[in-house]
């Protein structure tokens, strides 16, 4: 889950957060975009993210995205903090914040498996169920996910 808040942090730190905050509250279409970007947010799991990057035969690379992407989710979750006047989004939006806790299980167990398999795949496993495996994990945590397509 990362293009939907991708950069936001970076963008937000040459402003004016209060005057931000004060933008969404006047202006629907930006606290819409806002509330697209903390549920995508609250999708995301870093410690799932370091999971795949695991798969990164190359360190440096690995470290260097990663690190990038780790320290873009801080930033924008801080920016979003401040721009919602401390509010987080399971606050606002209980009902959400309830769904994500029942599907986690299920959508780690589902990550860590495609995990496995996709490595697998990669040291040569050509075993038709890996690949029906990574397919079905696939379609497990889109659906899981919801709107992630």
């Amino acid at each position: 889950m990362l293009p939907g808040w991708f950069g936001f942090g970076a963008a937000a730190a040459g402003h004016d957060l209060a005057e931000l905050a004060d933008l969404a509250e006047a202006w629907p279409f930006f606290a819409t975009a806002l509330d697209n970007m903390e549920m995508v947010m609250a999708k995301a799991d870093m410690r799932i993210a370091r999971r795949y990057a695991a798969l990164v035969a190359d360190a440096p690379l690995r470290r260097a995205v990663l690190g990038a992407i780790e320290a873009e989710f801080e930033r924008t979750s801080e920016a979003l903090l401040a721009i919602r006047r401390h509010a987080p989004l399971s606050e606002r939006n209980p009902e959400l914040a309830a769904h994500m806790r029942y599907r986690r299980p299920y959508l780690e167990a589902l990550n860590h498996l495609q995990v496995e398999m996709i490595a697998r795949y990669r040291e040569g496993d050509e075993d038709p169920q890996v690949r029906e495996g990574i397919l079905l994990t696939m379609n497990g945590i889109a659906t899981g996910l919801r709107n992630s397509g």
